[in-house]
């Protein structure tokens, strides 16, 4: 299950390793919380008459035509309206995604979770530094909880039958990518799109300990194809997202890039994965308190589950974190991170 907040974003991040998994024949979820009401008009050649009025309906279209494009199996719409940039006159609108309780976006993610049984979770990092957006802060907001809250019976009864996903991760822009494709704009004689500032997000994302790279030789042109569906967001002249072949990007960055985040270890505890160090979650780290994690048997690399053991009773995790060294073993954070290098199912 992949949780984005606006039509669009299911192409941008990620697009390439759904598609992997989907022709792997695992299971694809995606969701997206708004309708994108409020994207700017981005590709001068569908500024036509009625596109501003209609956007919404139009930006479903393209939504639903971009994730044949990547291969999603079922597409979720939560239904919330787009927040508008920061400080925009959206940000005021009652029905807008960020004004919405954070509880009752939590219990719809729940539910879905509970309804779809995902064993794994990709949402947005935590990006207030960087990229404010009210609904992407609310996606990071709401997804956490939900994975947290989505195996404990106590919490949400009215949501489904319980079901704990097994990882959470971050989708990230791919730091390596991005000082990979600067390098060949400068070679090839031509203007990098990539200014100094993304340069020195990019090196701070690559620095992370807990970054993964998924392996999507072969794919990397699902994310151009899937970006030229929303014609009315995206300007095929664009040298940001089509300044070099697809062959070029084939050959120097065939990967996706990932954060772990969050993993359910062999005691059925759920671990808070940080960039050093891991620790077992405490209620205290949720906005919703949490019991312990089902125990989840899992196929490795096929998205699915074999068994759910369901343990109970919420004083089973202490309200102090227990330190989980980051270290190899069984169920550590390092263990996680090798046996997911190209898969995000290890």
């Amino acid at each position: 299950m992949v949780i984005h907040a606006h039509p669009d974003d299911e192409s941008s991040k990620g697009s390439a390793t759904v598609a992997r998994y989907h022709d792997e024949g695992v299971y694809t979820i995606l969701v997206c919380c708004t309708g994108g009401e409020e994207g700017d008009i981005l590709n001068p050649a569908a500024n036509s008459p009625g596109v501003r009025e209609n956007i919404a309906t139009i930006r479903h279209e393209e939504l639903h035509n971009a994730a044949g494009v990547i291969g999603y199996d079922e597409v979720v719409h939560l239904g919330y309206r787009d927040s508008g940039m920061p400080d925009s006159p959206a940000n005021h609108h009652p029905e807008a995604f960020a004004n919405v309780p954070l509880e009752a976006v939590v219990s719809k993610l729940v539910a879905e979770i509970r309804r779809t049984r995902p064993q794994v979770i990709i949402t947005y990092p935590d990006e207030r530094n960087h990229y404010p957006h009210p609904d992407h802060i609310r996606v990071h907001d709401a997804s956490l909880p939900a994975f947290n809250a989505a195996g404990d019976p106590s919490l949400y009864p009215d949501a489904g039958k319980p079901w704990q996903p097994s990882r959470l991760f971050y989708v990230l822009f791919s730091g390596g990518r991005i000082l990979e494709m600067h390098e060949q704009f400068l070679l090839a004689g031509k203007q990098s799109p990539f200014d100094k500032r993304w340069l020195e997000r990019a090196a701070s994302w690559s620095a992370k300990k807990s970054i993964i790279r998924i392996d999507v030789t072969g794919y990397t042109h699902i994310r151009r194809k899937a970006l030229l569906a929303h014609a009315t967001q995206i300007d095929p002249q664009s040298p940001f997202w089509f300044g070099l072949p697809d062959d070029v990007i084939d050959k120097i960055a065939p990967y996706d890039e990932y954060e772990l985040a969050r993993y359910v270890d062999g005691t059925g505890k759920i671990i808070i994965v940080g960039d050093h160090s891991a620790k077992a979650l405490s209620r205290s780290d949720a906005t919703s308190g949490v019991g312990t994690a089902p125990t989840v048997d899992s196929a490795p690399g096929t998205g699915t589950t074999t068994g759910i053991d369901t343990v109970t009773g919420a004083g089973a995790i202490s309200d102090t974190s227990d330190t989980v060294q980051d270290a190899a073993g069984t169920g550590s954070s390092a263990a996680i991170l090798a046996s997911v290098q190209n898969d995000l199912f290890g």
